[in-house]
């Protein structure tokens, strides 16, 4: 069948007629005004155009002007529109300049564009075939697009009309003025291009084509001169970020994405969803927080609705937020707080007072801080011996022979987790670096005390990114073998053992356990896969100028806080002789403390390697057994799935093999929201955007200093390739990412906390960082000049590079 009538179309015939075809199809015959018309199909692929077939078809339209449009079998999906990636003709007339049309048309399946899209998606270019649908052509007087789901704000309560007058291609290619239509439910406006009635006809066909679908669509559509409505495509919106499950519990509800407080926005897999989820949850208890854990499009969402409304936790969750979260965060949460429908509930009887529990908490908390804070010294050599004693005490036990007993190892509750002796020093630590600024308003920039944070010795992350560096330089007889090989082949030959030694089994005894994204179980800890250890060791060979190697980068930040740090306290102390006391003295013991506060993370990653490895073995028994493809299939489970394979035998192949698929659509999301509400609202989309210098883009200064190079957009850290002097653009940061800062000249990203894991390692390398910068990684391209100015929280593109060679150039920085 190589021409079919598109009135015989039906919705199961993409492999045939293509994305476009069958949803047309498909609405046409369900009664819906779609554009009289025929296909050629996929079945005459690699041979010339079927011309006698291609000419009865168009005599039976009635020949005439025709649209000729692509309908390839990879169109339309619900992560790929291909929205303009393949050719369309308009006003075709006449047999000879149809046949040139779809000849075209069928072309334009390898048009570099629709390659490039494929590529971005993942789509098998092998599996990708053309069919061509050719309509009759309708004159319209208006046209244009309908969402039936906001496109700005992820809104599903609101649709959207962008209308033009003639044809609608105009909506889509910007050449003529477009009349935007939002209907939220209440009378639409008798104005513009369209009445109110013809609103109101776009909403209903929006709700009637959401339903027979499925999900939200994007609707092109047109009336003609008889004011006929013509439906001419539905395919899914593919921009918008998945909905809050509906738990139930009354409406609207606000989710903030927790993920970013670990530097990790891609998706968690399901394994470490299902053990975050507690972990998290865990976490916000022990500071007297109830929240619930939610899987939003495979990220941590906590929903704070209740904390919004109860009427004294809502004063201070906005404060809560400053440390960790960060000030998008925290102007999301003001939003919502200042939103009527958030507003705080009326207590109904009597008056709760603290729990027995949370006052024995807060007694504890209160004591171990002034104690770190008492003799930090004492407290640092306790954290210390407790991390090893965690360390140690990792290991699995002797017995765990079968998968049953390997499972019931990894869901136990680990005894000693959050143990006093690392918790509060590590707080103390925290309010010791936070609360200064605030004492010192008036008395000291933000970039003064971001300076004083810098060089913090007792951080194990730095002490991680300095021991690879002089593992860098004792191997640099095999400079020319590390830098030429690809770091995925050097992992090969380490783990085969035919790579020299150059101390790597060293690094990895100590901090093998790391990676990016590492709270993550599913995730490969660098002793299972160094590729990216071989790429970060690449980067630093890199590093030529003596000047810019990072330990002399670390000690002139340490020094620059010691001298900035004494002329600030002395300051203030004229200044504010009793403010200055506190600040000074919280400010030396920032320097002795707040370096501590990787240590938590660290010590906790080592109970989570040796869970990865036990899973891993039980992926294994579950793969002999038939029931899993391959070891690692277990992180596309629950740990109760799990349970269930284990002792039932249940087979969960095509269930991981579908999580798989959507894993990698969640990988390719360029942005991840802030904050959603229930109906899918993006809440930072609808905020008024912040002011910056023209050019530039605003965020915050958190690591003080200005510097200026070429960007280096990087979304992987795994194999990603850094020049000394590029500034790293990334979306967020975690430790896995910090050997990264040693060869860079700045660091800029769209999410994080002063406080936050970035930021922190910035200040200690003395590199300028500004930070919560939305869509840095979008609007910065890789080679592009860019200023990073952290006293203006600005980063300032350039139009042009402005000297020959911009990997050199750092104007200043805090060292």
């Amino acid at each position: 069948m190589r021409v079919i009538a598109l009135s015989e179309v039906t919705g199961d015939m993409t492999e045939l007629v293509g994305g476009k075809a069958a949803r047309l199809g498909e609405l046409a015959r369900s009664g819906d005004r779609v554009p009289d018309g025929f296909c050629v199909t996929t079945a005459h692929e690699g041979a010339a155009v079927p011309r006698a077939e291609v000419a009865q078809a168009y005599e039976r339209l009635g020949g005439g002007p025709v649209a000729v449009r692509s309908s390839a079998t990879a169109e339309d999906l619900p992560d790929a529109s291909f929205a303009g990636q393949q050719d369309t003709f308009l006003s075709v007339t006449g047999i000879a300049d149809l046949l040139t049309a779809i000849e075209e048309c069928r072309r334009s399946l390898h048009d570099p564009r629709a390659v490039a899209y494929r590529d971005a998606h993942g789509i098998d270019h092998a599996s990708a075939r053309m069919a061509v649908l050719v309509q009759r052509m309708v004159d319209p007087v208006a046209a244009g697009v309908l969402f039936t789901a906001n496109p700005l704000t992820g809104c599903r309560t609101e649709m959207m009309v962008e209308a033009t007058a003639g044809l609608g291609t105009a909506v889509v290619d910007g050449s003529a003025a477009v009349q935007r239509y939002v209907l939220d439910g209440s009378p639409p406006d008798d104005a513009g291009l369209l009445t109110a009635e013809r609103l109101d006809e776009l909403r209903d066909a929006g709700r009637r084509l959401q339903d027979r679908f499925g999900c939200p669509q994007d609707v092109e559509w047109a009336y003609d001169r008889q004011g006929v409505l013509w439906l001419l495509q539905s395919r899914p919106i593919t921009t918008l970020f998945p909905l809050p499950p509906d738990n139930g519990r009354p409406a609207p509800r606000v989710y903030l994405e927790f993920g970013h407080v670990q530097g990790m926005r891609q998706p968690a897999t399901p394994m470490g969803m299902s053990t975050l989820k507690s972990l998290v949850a865990a976490m916000l208890a022990s500071f007297g927080l109830t929240v619930e854990i939610t899987d939003i499009g495979g990220r941590l969402y906590g929903d704070l609705t209740d904390l919004a409304r109860h009427p004294s936790t809502r004063k201070r969750l906005v404060k809560l937020m400053a440390v960790d979260f960060g000030p998008r965060a925290q102007a999301v949460m003001e939003h919502v707080l200042a939103d009527p429908r958030f507003a705080p509930l009326r207590a109904s009887g009597p008056r709760r007072t603290a729990t027995g529990p949370a006052l024995r908490t807060a007694a504890r908390a209160a004591t171990g801080v002034v104690r770190a804070l008492a003799r930090p010294e004492a407290a640092r050599a306790r954290l210390f011996r407790e991390v090893e004693r965690l360390r140690v005490g990792s290991a699995a036990p002797a017995g765990l022979d079968t998968a049953a007993n390997r499972l019931r190892y990894v869901r136990d509750e680990d005894p000693s987790a959050g143990p006093d002796d690392i918790v509060w020093p590590i707080v103390a630590g925290m309010l010791a670096a936070t609360l200064p600024a605030t004492l010192l308003r008036g008395v000291a920039e933000p970039d003064e005390i971001n300076t004083v944070l810098g060089g913090m010795p007792h951080n194990v992350t730095i002490e991680m990114d300095l021991a690879l560096w002089r593992l860098s330089q004792q191997a640099a007889a095999h400079r020319h073998l590390l830098l030429t090989t690809p770091p995925h082949d050097l992992a090969t030959a380490y783990a085969r053992g035919t790579l020299p030694d150059i101390g790597l089994a060293a690094f990895l005894d100590r901090y093998g356990h790391r990676a990016a994204a590492e709270v993550d179980l599913g995730v490969p800890r660098w002793d299972e896969d160094p590729t990216p250890v071989f790429a970060m060791i690449a980067n630093y060979l890199r590093v030529t100028d003596p000047e810019q190697a990072p330990d002399r980068r670390f000690a002139r930040a340490a020094e620059a806080a010691e001298v900035t740090c004494a002329d600030l306290v002395a300051r203030a102390r004229r200044r504010r002789p009793v403010r200055g006391r506190i600040a000074g003295f919280l400010l030396r013991r920032a320097r002795m403390l707040a370096g501590l506060r990787e240590a938590g993370k660290f010590a906790g990653l080592y109970r989570l390697r040796e869970m990865r490895r036990q899973l891993l073995l039980v992926g294994a028994d579950l793969t002999q057994r038939g029931l899993l493809g391959r070891p690692d299939d277990i992180m596309f489970l629950t740990l109760d799935e799990t349970h269930a394979a284990v002792h039932d035998g249940a087979d969960h192949r095509s269930a991981v093999a579908a999580r798989r698929a959507t894993y990698r659509r969640e990988l390719r999301r360029p942005a991840v929201p802030v904050a959603l509400l229930s109906d899918g609202t993006d809440v930072e989309a609808v905020l008024a955007p912040a002011s910056a210098p023209d050019g530039a883009l605003r965020g915050v200064g958190a690591a003080a200093g200005r510097a200026t190079g070429p960007a280096r957009v990087v979304h992987d850290p795994t194999t990603a390739h850094v020049e000394p002097g590029d500034v790293l653009v990334a979306p967020t940061t975690d430790p896995g990412w910090t050997p990264l800062f040693l060869t860079a000249a700045a660091l800029v990203t769209e999410t994080g906390a002063v406080m936050a894991h970035g930021p922190t390692v910035a200040r200690e390398y003395g590199i300028p960082a500004v930070i919560c910068v939305p869509d840095a990684t979008r609007r910065i391209r890789t080679g592009q000049l860019v200023t990073v100015d952290a006293a203006a929280g600005t980063v300032t593109p350039h139009p042009a590079p402005v000297v020959a060679d911009p990997s050199v150039i750092v104007e200043a920085s805090a060292s």
